[in-house]
């Protein structure tokens, strides 16, 4: 029922291949999303700043978790192109690189985040020192571990998008991922709080619940992988290096990759803006917030992953038109689950913030709940913006993407909290307010250029290249 084949795909009817497509990746994206509130969920049972820490190292956390992207991206689309031309052989090659992609760089930014954690998370906290506690430490200590499982994450990553979801099988990537959640379920209270024979870790007990968690959903990849799902997505003939296949996978993801670094980095000073502005208690309606809005993201990504292989499938069997309606159709259903969703959460947000963390103080549930509101009103955006960026992405235009993502944070995001905060001395509800401006902007001058670069052909020509290259 819910199996898609590379035919149905690229002949049959695109809604449905969407649709049946993404709704394994809604719950595995559900999956996911659960996984961090349910850190959010035991940390605030164990202290304020444990749950201060994680909020001041999440940036910090997506900049490490920026190879992941590159690797399992770029896999993807360029798995899915060469299914979709009917070149088995390659893909299974580009599945492999994407793997050995992947490995070199978690190692590599593993390292490095693990040397760099404390000095980091000590230099964010120095712009207002009066407000620092024993969260820095905390943040450091969370921030290390994840970047010592980052080699694991990046593979398991790569295993379920580069590899199930390129070949249409969103249901194995579901499969990893309830496995990596019931993992981490189960090790969080254990590790977090010492439960039985195990050590309490506080937050280390988070991060490595995490990373342990990973571990199972990989050896279930692994499983599936080795019994021949897919007609094999592994043979002996693909085993080794393919040095074009990892070029178009870092020509593909690294822009994309790059889209998050700058994403994240700009995320930085707007965090320090909260903290400068709103102390700790603006700090914690800000990570709430982010947690909740990581709850109504799962359907635009979900159709966002379904839609670039869909799109990349029907590039690769010359299909310019399909691969363009694809993404209208996917912007139309994303836009109007996120506005249903939106509604929700503008009319409870009380209810939200007390379910997230019910020992908040009076000024911080105020600032949630107002903070809640206001991202509402950007989530019809939001589900386009994940559905523009799928069409330039498997039309080998990230680059756009990456435009795009510096123009909305650092163009006006960022701009427009600075001033409220510095030059207005308004308080943290400027931060907030940038969030939502910046979404419906950037909504719409994707939604325009999308439109200019399909008349002048753009899809045409990713048609072309993608049966050049099979």
């Amino acid at each position: 029922m819910l199996d898609v084949s590379p035919e149905e795909i690229t002949e049959g009817n695109l809604l449905r291949a969407l649709l049946v497509l993404a709704v394994p990746l809604v719950a595995q994206n559900v999956v996911q999303v659960v996984q961090q509130v349910v850190d959010i969920i035991f940390l605030g049972r164990l202290s304020d700043d444990a749950v201060a820490a994680v909020g001041l190292a999440a940036p910090l956390v997506g900049l490490l978790f920026v190879v992941l992207i590159v690797s399992y991206v770029g896999t993807q689309i360029v798995v899915s192109r060469r299914v979709g031309g009917d070149d088995e052989s390659g893909a299974r090659r580009a599945f492999v690189t994407g793997l050995a992609v992947a490995v070199a760089l978690g190692v590599v930014a593993g390292a490095v985040g693990f040397l760099a954690a404390r000095p980091v998370v000590e230099l964010l906290t120095a712009v207002r020192p009066d407000a620092r506690g024993e969260f820095v430490g905390l943040a450091a200590q969370y921030l290390s571990v994840l970047a010592l499982g980052l080699p694991v994450l990046a593979v398991t990553d790569t295993v379920e998008q580069g590899g199930f979801v390129a070949w249409g099988d969103s249901r194995a990537a579901l499969y990893m991922n309830l496995v990596a959640l019931g993992g981490n379920i189960v090790l969080d209270p254990l590790l977090i709080f010492g439960v039985w024979v195990f050590p309490r870790l506080g937050v280390q007990g988070a991060a490595l619940a995490t990373v342990l968690g990973s571990v199972g959903g990989l050896v279930v990849g692994g499983v599936l992988v080795a019994r021949g799902r897919n007609d094999g997505m592994v043979s002996r003939d693909a085993v080794g290096l393919d040095a074009e296949a990892a070029r178009e996978i870092l020509d593909v993801g690294a822009p994309i990759g790059g889209q998050q670094s700058a994403r994240q980095l700009l995320r930085l000073p707007v965090f320090l803006l909260v903290f400068l502005a709103g102390g700790a208690a603006g700090l914690a309606a800000y990570v709430i917030g982010a947690r909740a809005a990581s709850i109504a993201f799962i359907p635009p990504q979900a159709l966002q992953a379904a839609a670039q292989s869909v799109i990349g499938q029907n590039l690769g069997a010359g299909d310019a038109l399909r691969a363009r309606r694809t993404t209208w159709l996917g912007v139309g259903v994303s836009v109007g689950a996120l506005t249903l969703v939106g509604v929700g959460q503008w009319l409870v947000p009380g209810t939200i913030a007390t379910a997230f963390a019910p020992t908040l103080s009076a000024e911080a549930f105020s600032l949630t709940a107002e903070y809640l509101r206001v991202l509402a009103y950007g989530y019809p955006a939001l589900g386009a913006i994940y559905l523009f960026e799928a069409g330039f992405n498997a039309a080998g235009r990230s680059s756009v993407s990456f435009a795009s993502t510096l123009l909305q944070y650092g163009g006006v995001r960022l701009p427009f909290a600075a001033a409220g905060v510095l030059l207005l001395s308004a308080d943290v509800s400027a931060v907030f307010w940038a969030v939502t401006v910046s979404n419906v902007a950037a909504a719409a001058w994707l939604a325009l250029y999308y439109r200019y670069s399909t008349a002048d052909g753009m899809m045409r020509r990713a048609a072309t290249d993608a049966a050049e290259a099979a």
